[in-house]
């Protein structure tokens, strides 16, 4: 199963990509801009990076890219000068609009004869899994 949904996973950015390029953008932009515009006011840029799940490094390049393009910008943490708050601006929330309803029109042709029971059964294994995986694994049994 878990290889089932990395190879769902990557056919699905794969697409997702074909489709995006077309206005100059990409899954990896739209999975940025998407967790900055979702996540609460003043988080920083290492919080979306973990919550991204990539390394700190990869997440800049993407950032200084989008903040070229003026749809994200980088603010100062009065509390904290080494740390930097992520915002996406209104041409960002535009862009990300039009991203959003792109991958909406994909997401209703792969989900198109799937029953909405299905899919939250889908959603709900997904979800535990993110968790565990998020939490740190449980160990086996008799290992600590």
């Amino acid at each position: 199963m878990t290889i089932s949904i990395v190879r769902t996973g990557r056919i699905w950015r794969s697409i997702v990509d074909e489709h995006l390029r077309q206005l100059g953008h990409s899954a990896s932009r739209m999975e940025v801009m998407a967790t900055i515009y979702f996540s609460p006011p003043f988080t920083t840029q290492i919080q979306i990076a973990k919550r991204v799940g990539i390394e700190g490094p990869t997440l800049t390049r993407t950032l200084d890219m989008l903040e070229a393009d003026g749809l994200v910008e980088r603010l100062p943490d009065p509390s904290d000068r080494r740390n930097k708050h992520l915002r996406v601006t209104e041409k960002g929330v535009d862009a990300l609009n039009d991203i959003m309803e792109i991958a909406e029109k994909l997401r209703a042709r792969l989900l198109a004869d799937m029953s909405a029971e299905d899919v939250n059964v889908a959603n709900k294994l997904l979800s535990l899994m993110q968790e565990r995986l998020d939490e740190g694994l449980p160990p086996l049994e008799g290992e600590e």
